[in-house]
């Protein structure tokens, strides 16, 4: 093969390959919630309800359960979160000035120990609620998928 045809064939597989990266990077930018709206966070919420009722051939009862904890999970992550949404913010607070204050971030500690502690048993008894309702063979399946390492999540 020539030397030219060898470097044009690398350098589109290079340029395909750097492509592919950034794009697949730019794609995960709602992974863990970072920067999502509303309407984001509604679509997800859709589609991860969605896969479990279609993974766990859940009836309508059941569904109406999941979103009730989908619902209460929700509510928990909002008071954890605080009235700021950003948590970044709050942690550069503490350190602006020339010492650590220590009293915003027992504070910060207490408000959401606090949100926690308030909202958990609303999302224990939505939890319990939901797991109930399924069938013996449905539990199983939720038994086998945390057991597993890669979950509803893994392609394939």
């Amino acid at each position: 093969m020539k030397p030219w045809i060898k470097r044009t064939l690398f350098s589109l597989l290079g340029a395909s390959i750097l492509v592919g990266g950034v794009t697949g990077c730019s794609h995960q930018r709602h992974a863990f919630g970072g920067s999502m709206n509303a309407e984001d966070h509604a679509r997800m919420r859709g589609k991860i309800i969605e896969r479990v009722a279609s993974k766990l051939d859940l009836t309508a009862e059941q569904k109406q359960r999941l979103n009730v904890l989908a619902d209460k999970l929700q509510e928990q992550r909002a008071a954890l979160v605080g009235k700021t949404n950003d948590p970044r913010a709050d942690m550069q607070a503490l350190v602006a000035g020339e010492k650590f204050d220590r009293s915003r971030a027992q504070t910060l500690l207490t408000e959401r120990t606090a949100a926690v502690t308030s909202k958990s048993p609303e999302v224990i008894t939505a939890m319990a609620d939901f797991y109930d309702s399924l069938t013996p063979a449905q539990q199983t399946k939720v038994r086998e998928v945390m057991q597993g390492r890669h979950g509803w999540w893994h392609r394939g």
